[in-house]
């Protein structure tokens, strides 16, 4: 039994018990590159909810991911390997985008700090001053509705949350059929607040966080028999 999760820096477990987001910050471990930190994965949501459910482990996820990049990466796992038997997508805030320049995919957001070729300075300074968060924030709707429905056709059992943003401001609603966690309502950010402090007074939780929250996770699989 394998359970597949995506998302950005909330399932990665970014400094979950450590400072680093990515393994590169870390020098000993530079050649694994965005990868998340292998001693913050080990205390991630993800991996103590496999553990409980007794599946294997696999991650995808990657700080400052865009939802384009959660999509591209689980379409592609699926497509390249034997289907897994859960898979949970954490969405990323709904303003970020993947641009592929040079062979390469840069995760891009409207903090205007991101660290872009040259060719495309001029872009991204557009993209940060014309973010229109309403059109992104139905767009996004749309595409994870649409990521929805190819799951479903795959017959693959599958959960999304929201990581900090939700779509409380849509009007045209979607019956999401239990596979989607208050969609209009919360995020992980919005139930985690009121309960843990975050971490170096930045914009991630700890260990104990992650673990509430695999439990959480467990407890509504169970109660919509997702597993």
């Amino acid at each position: 039994m394998i359970l597949y999760v995506n998302g950005d820096s909330h399932t990665a477990a970014a400094e979950a018990v450590n400072v680093h987001a990515f393994a590169q910050d870390d020098g000993n471990l530079w050649p694994a590159g965005r990868e998340p930190h292998p001693d913050n994965l080990a205390v991630s949501w993800g991996k103590q909810l496999a553990d409980s459910l007794g599946y294997d482990f696999v991650c995808e996820a990657e700080s400052a991911s865009s939802n384009d990049r959660i999509m591209r990466t689980t379409k592609h796992y699926l497509e390249t390997n034997i289907a897994p038997d859960l898979v949970i997508l954490q969405w990323s805030t709904w303003e970020r985008e993947e641009w592929l320049i040079n062979n390469t995919h840069y995760q891009v957001n409207a903090s205007g700090i991101d660290d872009i070729p040259q060719s495309h300075k001029q872009q991204y300074k557009d993209y940060v001053v014309n973010i229109n968060w309403p059109a992104k924030t139905q767009q996004a709707h749309i595409q994870i509705y649409n990521f929805h429905l190819y799951l479903k056709a795959c017959n693959i059992s599958h959960l999304f949350f929201n990581g900090n943003n939700t779509f409380g401001n849509i009007f045209n609603r979607y019956n999401w059929e239990g596979c989607y966690l208050k969609p209009y309502a919360s995020s992980y950010n919005h139930i985690l607040r009121d309960k843990f402090t975050k971490r170096n007074n930045g914009y991630h939780y700890g260990a104990e966080a992650h673990k509430y929250w695999a439990n959480y996770i467990l407890n509504y699989l169970l109660d919509n028999q997702l597993v």
